[in-house]
């Protein structure tokens, strides 16, 4: 029989376990292992059955084993011992605390999915476990951060697999009061609620949950509750799901209802209230439009508030593929906003203006939420250094007359939180080699270049920890394997090969992720006779582990996942290759250690950073990856092997799928198996245990989120809360005005003439030209813009490379025709094709970029020394 009602019914503890509770409810288990293992202790079976969760745990715990807990003075003192720890790590100072400069008072951080543990299954993929460790990692540091998100109903799917090897997909529903989350309450002791306004008088009606992450907040908003139609409880049903118009809802929930929640947690709790809104990808760009409007309500104009909005915003795109962006039909998005919907005191237009794709190339009708992100945002960023290179590349358009590389979008390249993926083991590695707080330490705040203690660890002890994760690996391997052959209709006697399944002493190659076509799953199958030959090579086999989430909608991806699947199947070969469904955070988290190797096989450059190989760096698995994301800023041959690619423009892509996958096949011959499996003269494949050394040394301190965090706190929150405290309403409103006059005057800026000292085409290295240029300046002045100098290396077609810039000073008043004459000098600090230009852009005090408005004015093509190429 089916219960008509679910409701959740929660043990009482007992007094002296009450601190069990607060333990429980704060997420900071999850990546610290005395709290994990004083739950462990309670009841060791019914965590494991509880998947390890606290929650659940406590909600499973039979009365007598607590009243058992409750006189056990061993478990009190512990338990009063971790309590004060979690104190001492919310309440005390920080690195953030220590810092000197005029830092923000608090950051709201916003994103449509957050991994933070398994127990709170808020994620789909690379995104959401970022945003998760960005938060972890913001705790460590104690920044003073709010997390903003949804709360799906039924989260991200699960994935099982079909007898033949289809991709099956499973909603369960998730009930908040059985998760790690509390509600927001007002002072009454009721629910607090935001709303958001739909087209003929609807309302949208939101409840906001908490999850305490360490130190941070993390607000979730949910639409399922009884004030709103059966339509508008669905809006939060599933990440990524549904249509245009339910992704729109989710968006609109998000960046609006998300500043609404932010507002209300404030009021409530007397945290800070936030200065700097850093939205992680387009979804949460509405934010933007909502913070315009509050503006607006207390007086000032929309162009000032734009303004006002722009100087405190900061923007991280993370697709380096247009396809990857949200955008919507216009008139969908003017629908849902006016006079009878949405933020009803904004002219629609405006709204739609921010979205508009309004370079070569772009869609009018389409509504862009990275263009939107971008234009609401004075600070933009990639997440790696050549996904920096590829977005100014790709939103160039939005900067007419500027080269990509001064698009004003940099770039701080992802970090990973060590203590959430670092193995147990690999943390006791290091404690016993520096102690306990010193490794905690260096694995969260960071700081150092190096990790030179590694090299005092024997090699013996390096050997021992990697075999031990490879074979507890092997043995989870195997249980999750049961359970996929069961799943898919196999019955018990069907499964003794299992038992079969890897071994612990050959080398294991992880290979998980989404399913997207450009992170290419099977091009390791592309050559299946050569792949075989190595995986069941009779001196150096290999195995390989592979998981990973085709999209629902897409077929494609299924159907990689299939042929995979397929492939693993095969009894040949089904010993030494599996597939393993339902990639998630707690198989990532035996799965990233228990490798040797983590593989990586994008088409470059579509993968914007690619963290995972992060995480198993930081275990003492090498990398074998195509050169993009990270892998291209950090590679070295110390740390593991680079696929050579075959990106030329011309390259056919499945010319270009077989003579990578051929190269793949060429390292893991030649260069790979024999060094892991080549010994010394002490029994122990030294070189390879070198490279692991090598890899913690080096490379553990850059991949860390504490790292990661620290720049963003440095040159992206910190300026913009700079700024943001710059715009008052004045500076605004001077800043608004200022550039709609120059917007209306930019027509009448000119180069009219340039000339320099250099009487040949040849100088000397190390001498000094005097640049002298007469400019039209039309109804602006001086003080409105910049006349620089560009110089640097030029190509055949006289192009400037690598350029340096250099401001010229203005010689005095206008002449009898009105233009002004600018003076400067010109360094030739390059050997070779030289080359220089003059160009003027817009200059203020309270832009972030000369760039920032896209305009510049550059001598004409027939001017003279336009691009007078000085040295050959």
């Amino acid at each position: 029989m089916k219960a008509i009602r679910r409701f959740t019914v929660r043990p009482v503890l007992p007094a002296p376990l009450r601190p069990l509770s607060d333990l429980a409810r704060n997420l900071r288990w999850s990546w610290h292992a005395e709290t994990r293992d004083l739950f462990q202790s309670v009841d060791p079976e019914c965590w494991a059955a509880s998947g390890n969760d606290p929650v659940r745990l406590l909600g499973s715990v039979s009365p007598g084993r607590l009243a058992e807990l409750a006189e056990d003075r061993r478990f009190l003192r512990r338990l009063t011992a971790v309590a004060g720890d979690l104190n001492d790590y919310v309440t005390g100072e920080r690195w953030y605390q220590g810092q000197s400069a005029e830092l923000p008072a608090a950051v709201a951080y916003f994103s449509p999915e957050f991994g933070i543990t398994a127990a709170l299954p808020q994620y789909s993929g690379g995104l959401g476990i970022l945003a998760g460790d960005h938060l972890k990692a913001a705790s460590d540091l104690g920044v003073p951060l709010i997390g903003v998100g949804l709360l799906y109903r039924h989260g991200y799917f699960r994935q099982t697999l079909s007898r033949d090897g289809w991709q099956q997909e499973h909603y369960p529903v998730l009930d908040p009061h059985e998760l790690p989350v509390a509600l927001l309450k007002e002072p009454d002791g009721t629910p607090a609620q935001i709303s958001l306004a739909l087209p003929g008088g609807r309302q949208l009606h939101a409840r906001v949950w908490l999850a305490q992450v360490g130190r941070v907040p993390l607000l979730m908003l949910d639409s399922d509750v009884e004030e709103n139609d059966l339509g508008e409880r669905g809006v939060t049903d599933r990440l990524y799901g549904g249509g245009s118009e339910h992704r729109l809802l989710q968006e609109m929930l998000l960046g609006i209802g998300g500043v609404r929640a932010v507002r209300t947690y404030c009021r409530l709790t007397g945290h800070p209230t936030p200065e700097v809104f850093h939205t992680n990808e387009g979804h949460a760009g509405f934010l933007g439009l909502e913070r315009i409007a509050e503006l607006c309500a207390e007086g000032l104009d929309f162009d000032s508030a734009l303004e006002a909005v722009r100087a405190g915003t900061v923007f991280t795109t993370h697709t380096p593929v247009p396809a990857g962006i949200d955008r919507f039909d216009r008139e969908l998005v003017a629908h849902h906003f006016g006079p009878d919907a949405e933020l009803p005191t904004i002219d629609v237009e405006r709204v739609l203006q921010l979205g508009m794709e309004t370079y070569p190339g772009g869609e009018p009708n389409l509504f862009n939420m990275a263009v939107m992100g971008l234009r609401l945002g004075q600070r933009a960023n990639g997440v790696s250094l050549l996904h920096g290179n590829v977005s100014r590349e790709m939103f160039s358009g939005l900067w007419p007359g500027f080269d990509p590389d001064e698009v004003p979008i940099t770039s701080v390249t992802n970090g990973v939180h060590a203590p959430t993926w670092v193995a147990p083991e690999v943390f006791r590695l290091g404690a016993r080699q520096i102690g306990a707080q010193r490794t905690e330490d260096a694995m969260t705040v960071g700081g150092s270049d190096r990790w030179d203690a590694v090299a005092e660890i024997p090699d013996q002890d390096i050997w021992e920890l990697r075999r031990n994760l490879r074979e507890q690996l092997v043995t989870e391997v195997r249980d999750r394997l049961r359970t996929s052959w069961r799943q898919r209709g196999a019955g018990t006697a069907e499964l003794g090969w299992i038992d079969g399944v890897l071994d612990p002493d050959v080398l294991t190659i992880g290979f998980a992720r989404r399913v997207p076509s450009y992170k290419r799953l099977t091009l390791m199958l592309r050559d299946r006779d050569r792949l075989m030959d190595l995986l069941l090579h009779p001196q150096r086999p290999i195995q390989i582990v592979v998981a990973g989430k085709a999209h629902p909608a897409d077929d494609g991806g299924k159907r990689l996942v299939q042929e995979l699947v397929r492939f693993a199947d095969d009894p040949r070969v089904r010993h030494r290759i599996v597939f393993l469904p339902d990639y998630g955070m707690a198989m990532a988290q035996k799965l990233y250690p228990g490798c040797d190797i983590w593989l990586n096989n994008p088409l470059r450059p579509l993968e914007a950073c690619g963290t995972s190989g992060m995480k198993a760096a930081l275990n003492g698995c090498l990398n074998l990856s195509v050169l993009d994301g990270w892998w291209d800023e950090w590679f070295q041959p110390d740390f593991g092997w680079a696929i050579p690619t075959a990106d030329g423009t011309g390259t056919d892509p499945d010319h270009r799928d077989a003579v990578e996958a051929a190269a793949l096949y060429d390292l893991l011959e030649q260069r790979v198996t024999p060094r892991f499996y080549e010994h010394g003269p002490g029994g122990l494949p030294d070189r390879w245990i070198e490279m692991v050394r090598q890899t913690l040394t080096l490379l553990g301190p850059k991949v860390l989120a504490g790292r990661m965090v620290r720049e963003y706190v440095e040159r992206l929150y910190t300026p913009a809360a700079h700024a943001h405290r710059a715009m008052t309403p004045d500076a605004a409103r001077e800043l608004a005005a200022w550039k709609g006059r120059v917007r209306s005057a930019w027509h009448g800026v000119t180069v009219d003439h340039v000339e320099t000292s250099a009487a040949t085409p040849t100088a000397e290295l190390g001498s000094t030209l005097s640049l002298r240029v007469r400019v039209g300046l039309g109804d602006l002045g001086p003080d409105d813009v910049e006349v620089q100098a560009v110089s640097g290396r030029v190509d055949s077609e006289d192009r400037i490379a690598d350029a340096s810039t250099v401001p010229l000073k203005s010689a005095g008043s206008p002449d009898a025709e009105g233009r002004w004459v600018y003076e400067g000098p010109l360094s030739l600090d390059r050997t070779g094709p030289y080359g220089y230009t003059v160009r003027i852009l817009p200059a203020h005090r309270l832009l972030a970029s000369g760039a920032e408005l896209g305009l510049v004015a550059v001598p004409s093509e027939g001017l003279g020394e336009g691009a007078g190429v000085l040295m050959r």
